[in-house]
């Protein structure tokens, strides 16, 4: 069996895939000539669309390595009779835990302080106005989505004492967080943290008149994709001042628009969500055990429903 994968994958699962199957790491995506014989792609961050399923004209798996999939078109790898697979579950607490952290760096304007201190203007034990944050205890967070990620963000926000409201087009019995409308959730958060996968009903979901129902000093935290906002109209809102936001994901990766870069009002990550040494390892797990049970003909571990 011969496979192809647009990146070598940290962890030692790499290793015990490469020595099993024939792995070739592809310098570009899509490949410029037709790769008969490749029955399975590795892809990390790399569309996958009818294009790209016809240089592959032997495909069986697309392994996704992540747990979001919206760059694989899933029903034009069903018409072909091709497996899709990702990565959940292992990932959940890392992104959780740098949800929270984006929280507390927005509203205890952590990134400012740091380069106040690195600026050399500190010239008084006083703490200045321009550094001072706001409480996370006792805020409120609203959680848009309360799937695996939003739960895991729910139960470390309660740790810290914060109210928590959620927002998802079904209600769901938990003690974790208030059930509230979208709209309702935006105009009475303090913080509101984005956990939806990226779909036709949910891109564009966070819009200008959505956005201008957060109160002034309000803060927006995405960790889930870039296109769920109106990037634009957030960007017009961060100039403004009149909101805060911290941003792991971005519309067109890896471009950040060039008016955030100057913003004090704005946290700035480059898509590190799951970007722990353990957390990238159990995914590459994942991805060799999807590609090994194609290989001896057993159930996928992940697959994808199409």
């Amino acid at each position: 069996m011969r496979i192809v994968s647009t990146h070598r994958l940290p962890g030692a699962a790499w290793d015990e895939l490469v020595a099993a199957v024939d792995t070739e790491i592809l310098e570009a995506w899509p490949p410029l000539e037709p790769l008969p014989g490749i029955e399975a792609a590795i892809v990390v961050s790399r569309p996958v669309d009818v294009p790209v399923l016809e240089r592959f004209p032997d495909l069986r798996l697309v392994a996704n390595y992540g747990v979001g999939y919206d760059s694989v078109d899933v029903a034009a790898c069903a018409a072909r009779g091709v497996a899709v697979t990702n990565t959940p579950g292992v990932l959940d607490a890392a992104v959780a835990d740098l949800t929270l952290a984006l929280v507390l760096a927005v509203r205890r304007r952590i990134v400012e302080a740091d380069a106040f201190v690195r600026s050399g203007e500190w010239r008084d034990e006083w703490i200045l106005p321009r550094v001072t944050g706001e409480d996370v205890s006792g805020a409120t967070l609203g959680i848009v989505g309360l799937g695996r990620i939003g739960g895991a963000v729910a139960r470390r926000a309660r740790a810290f004492d914060m109210r928590v409201l959620y927002a998802q087009r079904r209600r769901v019995d938990t003690d974790l967080a208030e059930f509230r409308e979208l709209d309702a959730l935006l105009a009475e958060a303090d913080v509101v943290s984005l956990h939806v996968p990226l779909t036709a009903e949910t891109r564009g979901l966070i819009d200008a008149r959505r956005l201008a129902l957060l109160h002034d000093g309000a803060a927006l935290v995405n960790t889930a994709r870039g296109p769920v906002v109106d990037e634009q109209a957030l960007v017009g809102e961060l100039v403004s001042g009149r909101i805060r936001a911290a941003l792991d994901v971005f519309a067109a990766e890896p471009s950040v628009p060039p008016e955030l870069l100057a913003l004090p009002n704005v946290v700035l990550t480059p898509h590190v969500g799951s970007a722990t040494t353990d957390t990238r390892a159990a995914m590459t797990r994942l991805v060799v055990d999807n590609v090994l049970a194609l290989t001896l003909g057993t159930p996928l571990v992940t697959p994808v429903a199409p």
